[in-house]
């Protein structure tokens, strides 16, 4: 009977072994998605008023596990009925991921044209903001699931030589820190400048160093979501040209003697550029068909 418990034990530590090394791996696969996914989020979680910043974050969060909770079982359905789906799902993900780094870059060097429009000078009413509220909330959720597939199968692709037990095991952990951990540093983000404005008044003293420490937070948060914006981007064709260099073979006679970095960020970006002009051109050419 004990050497049955200790045996059980044993195959227990094992698994959690397996779980902790694929863990691992998979983290960093998906660590390029959950660096945009950051990005992302602090962005859409800011911009609104100090008191309704945390239940907006909150009520973001409650999306992003129910995202979790409707895909996890379609991606181990998948994997266990139609295993190359994984593969294909990952390549086309990888598609988006290099088109959204590569529009991002083009946005940056050549900027849309808005319109200027003539600033209302009423004050929106409560019910408007509360349904502006209700629509940011929407799109973020929107957002975090398109961005919870490309992780979830990701970090599936990594684990799919493995057992089942060990693919839910690690995929459902990736899934709870990309939800926990990224939603728990935006927190800190969009209430960073909150923080620094109360150490800023937490004495009379001018120039002390409570002051000191709260005007850099202030002064620190546009800072700091503009540079994860950037890293995001960065990530994305890293990411995504990592896919395709580790998913089709045809490029490692040519790259062996180059930087496994460098040879996936090109990669990322010259696929999201070619992406991104089949996608230009198809717009152009359904905007003129509609016209006729």
């Amino acid at each position: 009977m004990a050497s049955g418990f200790f045996a059980l034990l044993d195959d227990i530590a094992a698994l959690m072994d397996d779980v902790a090394v694929m863990g691992k791996l998979a983290g960093k696969k998906t660590a390029g998605i959950l660096g945009d996914d950051l990005a992302v989020n602090a962005e859409k979680a800011s911009g609104f008023m100090s008191s309704r910043e945390i239940p907006v974050l909150w009520a973001i969060t409650k999306g992003s596990f129910l995202n979790k909770i409707i895909i996890l079982p379609l991606a181990f359905l998948l994997s266990w009925l139609v295993p190359p789906a994984i593969t294909i799902i990952l390549l086309l993900g990888g598609l988006y991921l290099a088109y959204e780094g590569a529009e991002k870059i083009y946005e940056f060097i050549f900027p849309h044209s808005h319109k200027k429009e003539t600033p209302e000078l009423r004050e929106i009413s409560k019910e408007e903001a509360l349904i502006l509220e209700k629509d940011k909330i929407k799109s973020a959720v929107i957002t975090d699931f398109i961005l919870s597939v490309e992780i979830i199968i990701i970090a599936l692709g990594t684990v799919a030589e493995e057992s089942l037990i060990i693919q839910i095991l690690v995929v459902s952990i990736i899934a709870l820190v990309a939800t926990v951990g990224v939603y728990g540093i935006v927190a800190m983000i969009i209430r960073m400048d909150e923080f620094g404005a109360k150490l800023i008044d937490l004495n009379e003293r001018e120039n002390s160093v409570s002051d000191k420490i709260g005007r850099f937070l202030v002064n620190a948060l546009p800072k700091v979501i503009k540079s994860l914006a950037i890293i995001g981007t960065i990530a994305l064709l890293l990411v995504s040209g990592g896919i395709f260099v580790h998913n089709t073979h045809y490029l490692e006679g040519f790259t062996e003697n180059i930087p496994s970095i460098i040879v996936e960020f090109i990669a990322g970006l010259i696929i999201g550029f070619v992406v991104l002009l089949v996608v230009k051109i198809i717009g152009k050419v359904w905007k003129k068909f509609q016209r006729k």
